[in-house]
């Protein structure tokens, strides 16, 4: 993933327990504040989502977007852009790794391109607000109930 932007934040739960918060995609309005709507559109054979409609509002970014995903058992996940209005790039993932003790390691990478001229600079902030704005919700998603 070249020109990502990352950032981590460990969680007070198992692997599998997180990684079944981060497929539950529909749920997401309900925890996530910049994601508005959700629609899975396709799952693979073991149920995990393959295309996702998402709704964003994500401050410097608003679109309205699908994503197509990968996943690595209770390990990683992996989108990459399908078709948006105003992204022309959106590829990320969320690596996880287990510390031991009901604790995990959350990795989140996040590269975005727009088809309206950004500084780098600026696009590399950008991403770091919607990483750590994503993995504070997450944890607290998580471990807060």
């Amino acid at each position: 993933m070249a020109d990502s932007t990352s950032s981590s934040v460990t969680i007070a739960a198992e692997p599998a327990k997180i990684m079944s918060v981060i497929a539950d995609f529909e749920s997401y309005p309900t925890w996530a504040a910049a994601v508005k709507e959700v629609e899975v559109l396709s799952s693979h054979e073991d149920g995990r989502a393959d295309h996702v409609h998402f709704v964003l509002n994500a401050g410097a970014i608003k679109d309205d977007y699908t994503l197509s995903y990968t996943w690595d058992v209770n390990r990683e996940v992996r989108w990459t852009l399908v078709e948006a209005k105003v992204v022309k790039s959106l590829d990320g993932a969320y690596t996880l790794r287990d510390k031991g003790r009901g604790n995990t390691e959350v990795t989140y990478r996040l590269a975005v391109d727009v088809t309206f001229p950004m500084i780098g600079l600026i696009k590399r902030k950008a991403e770091k607000v919607i990483i750590d704005t994503a993995l504070k919700e997450l944890k607290k998603k998580i471990e807060q109930g």
